[in-house]
């Protein structure tokens, strides 16, 4: 799978949006791909994980960001699920659910509903090892300060708005990938 092509058809014309984008989730690969090194035992997809940290955000694009370079119409916090419609049209369904289950440390179906969220009202959380890997390496780079890495403790600062059961969730992945 060409992710680059991927990238080129959605973003072509759009050159500012696109550096940040692979900027941003070639980061996010990296630290993806270090934990997949670094812990053999958890059997992640190496290849998968390179492929979909790349494609994470690729909804971003139909977003309301201007700070970022997006002009969309779409309120941001609904990318994820934007960009999981556009890989499963393009045959990548795995990909797609990195995209809907990366938003904060996944969301749950109460979370989406006690905070009146525009998103489906399913349960929006990473099961797989791959998915909770990305999601998990995405909180440590924002795409406004695009080479700097995030501590443990301000990744989790900045996941507070989305509740303590995704600071939770997130700590128990520090426990298990660093």
């Amino acid at each position: 799978m060409d992710w680059e092509k991927i990238v080129d058809k959605y973003y072509k014309g759009n050159a500012e949006l696109k550096d940040i984008l692979v900027r941003h989730s070639m980061s996010v690969a990296q630290k993806a791909l270090r934990i997949v090194a670094a812990h053999p035992e958890l059997g992640a997809d190496r290849d998968f994980v390179y492929e979909a940290s790349m494609l994470h955000d690729i909804g971003i694009i139909y977003t309301d960001a201007p700070g970022i370079k997006c002009y969309g119409t779409e309120p941001y916090i609904r990318h994820g699920i934007l960009g999981a419609d556009l890989l499963r049209k393009e045959g990548l369904p795995a990909h797609a659910r990195v995209c809907e289950r990366h938003t904060g440390a996944g969301l749950s179906l109460e979370d989406i509903v006690s905070q009146n969220l525009p998103l489906p009202h399913i349960s929006l959380l990473p099961e797989t090892t791959e998915e909770k890997i990305i999601c998990y390496a995405d909180k440590f780079f924002s795409k406004t300060r695009l080479d700097t890495e995030k501590t443990v403790e301000q990744a989790a600062r900045s996941l507070a708005k989305f509740g303590d059961e995704g600071v939770g969730r997130f700590m128990e992945w520090s426990r298990m990938f660093e």
